[in-house]
């Protein structure tokens, strides 16, 4: 049930990235959501009820499955050490902070946003593996 619910989020945020009224920029060539196409979405959901909407679906993706993943984790002997001191907890601080780990050097349009996002949810909520 849990896959099927992963699955079914992350399908949606695919989809709702290519609607035509809030158009972000394109993914990277791997086909991956890109750091240029976060932030433009990031930017336009102030204004814009449909980009809003887009991120709200994406970021609870991510969050759902980083959350799944850490329960799968807990549940294997060697992964048992797993331990986060805070809740995950996504916002905009957050998403923010993810993306400006994307260095000047790098090419955010080829730049997969989802593990910077990921890697900064596990680095807030004080996870480690011991």
């Amino acid at each position: 049930m849990r896959a099927f619910r992963v699955y079914t989020t992350c399908a949606a945020a695919i989809v709702l990235f290519n609607v035509p009224t809030a158009r972000a920029a394109s993914s990277t060539s791997q086909g991956k959501i890109s750091v240029t196409q976060v932030q433009s979405m990031l930017d336009r959901a102030a204004a814009n009820a449909t980009a809003r909407q887009v991120m709200m679906a994406y970021l609870a993706g991510v969050g759902e499955t980083a959350g799944v993943l850490m329960d799968q984790a807990k549940g294997r002997s060697q992964a048992s050490r797993l331990n986060c001191r805070r809740r995950l907890a996504i916002d905009e601080a957050l998403v923010q902070a993810a993306l400006a780990r994307a260095s000047t050097a790098d090419n955010p349009g080829e730049t997969p946003a989802t593990p910077l996002i990921v890697g900064e949810l596990l680095k807030r909520a004080e996870c480690e593996i011991r």
